[in-house]
């Protein structure tokens, strides 16, 4: 067994499990960590816990140090760098008449690479812009094209709950959801009312997808015809929840009828 942590990579970037070597991190503490980029940095977001090696899909990345005083100032002093970084990426971006959006811009740790995010209806060629951008900041440059859902993730913002983005703030990876998620919860199928900032599906439409999908397991669809205890009728709606239906019957008198909790034996 291992002892490990979670850690989110910067403010926004994906939240993995990483062996905490000597180091003996606590939730909150940032700290420097190996990267697919060299050093960089994240936030400890959980507790100390044991993973069994069989849990394992690929080796863990170490946690070098917690994140010292000299750290914390690289760290802000990259921050506000890249603040001018973006706005001069912008405007070569503009003067190349590219059809591309920036959306982030982030300088890595020790300074050898800027990471440009970008979106674009389709492919982009932007190795004139690399060329341009390489002789302004005599550093690597590398560029990467995002969907909409990792732009609402960087930008942050808050979602018709009133919470803070889920993509921002817990999610690890995006899950694919599907409009059968929002008509088995029976949500209108608006999409003003059930899409997020990105403009694509909530991804809570897919938090009790399964509960729902379990909890009508037994229950008939609107629309159909069923029998009663006091005769045929149709079923005007379903309460997936409540785990009843209300029904139409032939005289024209409206029942409901309970169909009990879910058996889980």
């Amino acid at each position: 067994m291992f002892p490990v942590v979670q850690i989110r990579q910067r403010e926004s970037g994906k939240i993995e499990c990483y062996d905490i070597a000597s180091t003996a991190p606590k939730a909150g503490d940032v700290a420097i960590i190996e990267a697919d980029r060299g050093l960089d940095y994240g936030e400890v977001v959980s507790p100390q816990e044991m993973i069994l090696e069989a849990d394992l899909t690929e080796p863990l990345k170490k946690i070098v140090r917690i994140a010292n005083k000299e750290d914390l100032d690289v760290i802000r002093k990259n921050k506000e760098k890249v603040k001018d970084i973006f706005s001069v990426c912008a405007r070569k971006v503009q003067e190349h008449q590219l059809p591309m959006k920036l959306v982030e811009a982030e300088y890595s740790f020790d300074r050898s690479k800027i990471i440009l995010y970008f979106t674009a209806e389709g492919r982009v060629d932007f190795r004139e812009l690399v060329k341009d951008l390489a002789h302004i900041f005599r550093v690597r440059i590398e560029l990467k094209q995002i969907g909409v859902r990792d732009e609402a993730k960087f930008l942050g913002g808050f979602g018709p709950c009133g919470r803070t983005l889920c993509c921002a703030s817990f999610l690890k990876d995006f899950q694919p959801v599907t409009i059968r998620m929002a008509k088995e919860q029976n949500l209108p199928l608006n999409p003003a009312k059930i899409s997020g900032l990105c403009g694509r599906l909530m991804c809570c439409l897919a938090y009790e997808h399964c509960l729902y999908h379990e909890l009508m397991k037994g229950l008939p669809k609107e629309g159909d015809i069923i029998k009663t205890k006091e005769g045929k009728g149709k079923v005007l709606s379903v309460n997936v929840i409540k785990r009843s239906v209300v029904v139409e019957l032939e005289e024209g008198r409206q029942v409901e009828i309970s169909y009990g909790a879910l058996s889980t034996k």
